[in-house]
């Protein structure tokens, strides 16, 4: 029974360190703010849906190359947000772009490309609109 209790207590000093952690916030904020999925926030971050599922409840927190990656696709969609619906966000990281010779956003940026992601983000953002 004291083990039972231990790992319960273990389990939950995790869960409650994780909930804490702010790139567990960021990848809530990706969900809640840009109506990215769990498949989405997986993709772009190079780890399996069920990791970014645990990212999303709470229960684990990104780390090492995948951290930057969240933080990175992070950036991306704040700026996005400023531009656009964010609700088409996840809409736009999907879609094939010509200035990224037909690649996916989303791909680009789970391959380590955010400069070039943020390249074409700037130049929406520079982009007059009438």
């Amino acid at each position: 029974m004291t083990d039972l209790l231990q790992s319960c207590y273990a389990d939950l000093v995790v869960s409650a360190a994780a909930a804490s952690h702010p790139l567990v916030r960021e990848a809530a904020y990706l969900h809640e703010i840009a109506k990215l999925t769990d498949a989405d926030i997986a993709r772009a971050t190079g780890v399996a849906r069920s990791t970014a599922r645990a990212w999303l409840a709470h229960t684990r927190s990104p780390t090492g190359e995948r951290a930057e990656r969240l933080i990175e696709l992070s950036a991306l969609v704040e700026r996005l947000a400023r531009v656009m619906e964010p609700s088409y966000i996840a809409v736009w990281l999907r879609k094939p772009v010509p200035a990224l010779k037909e690649r996916k956003p989303i791909d680009v940026i789970a391959d380590g490309g955010y400069m070039q992601v943020a390249g074409l983000v700037s130049a929406l953002e520079e982009a007059p609109f009438s």
